[in-house]
């Protein structure tokens, strides 16, 4: 459903959450790790988050990638699938046809439409402070 870069949007953003908590910078080489993406994939994802304001960028010796704690509630998933993927996943035809709508719709039409709208509306009801606090906390994980 997701891109695999923004796949690893997501994942790296809940790892710089939870570091940022803590009140620490992560490299992107430990972010890669953590996420287990290639690092220089890992860096034009961190790019393009950073262009989007989702997460900041602290160059020189002690820097590497946080997040401004009392920001962290504000971002919700779909900041970070817009920054990465656009807004192609809540258009998109569930067959993968080019033109897939109501006037010309494909045979999952009706049934997809419900599943996108669902879809939309958890990932701009869900914040990176709920999944980071679940990761914390023991009740979720990131990598095995």
């Amino acid at each position: 459903m997701f891109s695999k870069a923004c796949e690893y949007g997501i994942k790296a953003s809940i790892f710089i959450a939870i570091n940022s908590f803590e009140g620490k910078r992560v490299s992107p080489k430990e972010i890669a790790l953590e996420i287990d993406s290639p690092q220089a994939f890992t860096a034009k994802i961190l790019q393009a988050l950073v262009k989007h304001n989702i997460v900041n960028s602290v160059k020189g010796a002690h820097g590497g990638f946080e997040m401004d704690k009392n920001k962290i509630a504000n971002v919700k998933l779909s900041h970070i699938v817009n920054a990465i993927d656009g807004d192609s996943i809540y258009k998109g035809c569930g067959l993968g046809l080019h033109t897939c709508n109501e006037a010309h719709p494909c045979p999952v039409h009706e049934k997809f439409k419900t599943i996108r709208d669902e879809l939309k509306h958890m990932l701009e009801h869900t914040s990176l402070e709920e999944l980071a606090l679940d990761i914390k906390s023991g009740t979720s994980f990131l990598k095995v």
